[in-house]
């Protein structure tokens, strides 16, 4: 299982990695492209092509195992999933970060079995952050000549956590209510899910998302997670699923060892 895993991971960080340099082609002319999907949300020409990159990557990587991805669901071309494995694709998380120019947006990869994510790719072009790992216990920052540096989540500090913020989705008094008697030292704001690579990496402590999220926007940041000995998990208690029929996901919380 390791090893179908590993080679799975090449496939998935090699395909991040081809999308992030057609998204870096489409940034630097400074025509974003955009267009409006049926709900409203906007789309650029740098999401077209990171998908359809991925798309062609993964299938020749894996063509038994079927792929959803986000412009696709879009546009109501949705692949029978009622098999145990399926991938979750972002093309590019952070769109409005995107448009903003904040270079706060990344690739999203991530493989589901049996309902749960367990291997995932973060791709950063522009900030250089890549991050990547399968279950049970392998996760990397990937530097930009491909060197792998092991991950791990770190223990709560004593002077208390940092927590992370998603910049296009806040609600501070909503965080501080959950937080509660927590101690924290920072909060620290980002788009899209490389937050989830810096929990997973140790640079912070816990990131709850108190808004809507798809299951695209997740799947490859918990993988990381999880295989760096954090945590995911709903208000509730319990965990994500991955599957559902509208792929929308609760509000949920990202945990290192806090």
């Amino acid at each position: 299982m390791s090893a179908e895993r590993a080679r799975l991971l090449d496939a998935a960080l090699a395909a991040a990695l081809d999308a992030g340099r057609a998204i870096l082609e489409v940034y630097a002319s400074g025509d974003a492209g955009t267009t409006r999907k049926p709900d409203g949300s906007p789309v650029t020409e740098a999401d077209k092509r990171a998908e359809a990159i991925i798309e062609r990557a993964l299938l020749t990587a894996a063509p038994e195992v079927p792929l959803i991805a986000e412009e696709s669901v879009a546009q109501g071309r949705v692949t029978d999933i009622s098999g145990k494995r399926f991938w979750l694709v972002d093309p590019l998380d952070g769109t409005r970060e995107y448009l903003a120019r904040n270079g706060e947006f990344c690739v999203s990869i991530g493989l589901i079995e049996d309902g749960r994510p367990v291997l995932g790719v973060l791709h950063g072009p522009v900030l250089g952050l890549t991050y990547a790992g399968f279950l049970p216990d392998s996760a990397w920052r990937i530097a930009p000549d491909g060197a792998r540096t092991p991950i791990r989540v770190r223990a709560a500090p004593k002077e208390g956590l940092t927590v992370m913020v998603s910049r296009s989705h806040r609600d501070q008094a909503k965080i501080r209510g959950y937080l509660g008697p927590l101690r924290v030292a920072a909060m620290r704001v980002m788009g899209s899910a490389l937050k989830l690579g810096l929990v997973a990496a140790g640079e912070a402590d816990i990131y709850p998302r108190l808004g809507p999220t798809c299951e695209w926007d997740v799947a490859g940041g918990e993988a990381i997670l999880l295989a760096a000995g954090g945590s995911l998990a709903r208000l509730d208690g319990k965990p994500l699923a991955y599957g559902k029929p509208r792929f929308l996901n609760p509000e949920f919380v990202a945990r290192g060892q806090a």
